[in-house]
């Protein structure tokens, strides 16, 4: 009898393990493929806010003297400025750094012994941020006839930017997203499938480069400002459902 009950509960163990194996088959091959696609949206436009900085400085062993220098030199600056066509609303002025300048000095045998008080330095910063691009960008390169004036100017390169970012970079994802879905279209029809619903969506890095400048990308995004014109690009990665 004993023996009996374990040939019908072994019996009924392999028909339950038939049963699982059976289902597990039939299921695996119900089970929906994937396309995972990369898209790619670029759009090529031109800077329309140009920021431009410059400093100018007095060197002076008396302070107050130095301060008088500092703001006919301001004075001058700002003149020219105007008569180039730069507003009050484009152009400020930073606060005056000082600084004292001293010089090592050293024995005949070339140790140092101490310094020796130069003068005061006096150095103040102009910025112009204007959406006038071509006007700030002949500025720029103008500028060295204050040296004619008397005046010392230092000019640093200016910085392209663009206000429309918010809506360019909406137009890239559309573009990148319309690239990805052509592409999973074309795999799924190649290998003999249907494309199914989006799973899922993932947007990549945002970069703006400058036009033709074979610039690396970076994993953190590139924001050129060197650059006038400009070139911006997005990926998106989309996870579709293949049928």
């Amino acid at each position: 009898m004993k023996h009996l009950t374990s040939s019908i509960l072994f019996s009924i163990s392999i028909v339950l393990a038939a049963i699982f194996l059976g289902n597990a088959y039939v299921n695996r091959n119900k089970s929906e493929g994937e396309i995972s696609v990369t898209g790619l949206g670029n759009a090529n436009f031109d800077s329309d806010l140009v920021v431009w900085e410059g400093s100018f400085s007095v060197l002076n062993s008396d302070l107050k003297q130095a301060y008088l220098t500092l703001e006919k030199n301001k004075s001058i600056v700002s003149t020219y400025l105007t008569e180039k066509g730069i507003t009050t609303d484009e152009l400020v002025f930073s606060a005056v750094r000082t600084v004292q300048k001293n010089k090592p000095l050293y024995s005949s045998s070339g140790n140092f012994v101490g310094e020796q008080f130069v003068g005061y330095e006096l150095n103040q910063k102009v910025q112009i941020e204007s959406k006038d691009v071509d006007k700030v960008e002949k500025l720029s390169r103008e500028i060295t006839e204050l040296l004619n004036q008397g005046v010392q100017f230092y000019s640093e390169v200016p910085r392209y930017y663009y206000t429309k970012l918010a809506d360019l970079k909406i137009e890239m994802i559309s573009k990148a997203t319309e690239d990805a879905h052509i592409r999973a279209e074309k795999i799924a029809a190649n290998s003999g499938g249907q494309l199914g619903s989006l799973q899922t969506a993932k947007m990549g890095v945002f970069q703006i480069t400058g036009q033709n400048s074979g610039e690396d990308y970076s994993w953190g995004g590139t924001y050129n400002t060197d650059s006038r014109e400009k070139t911006a690009s997005i990926t998106m990665k989309l996870i579709y459902q293949v049928k």
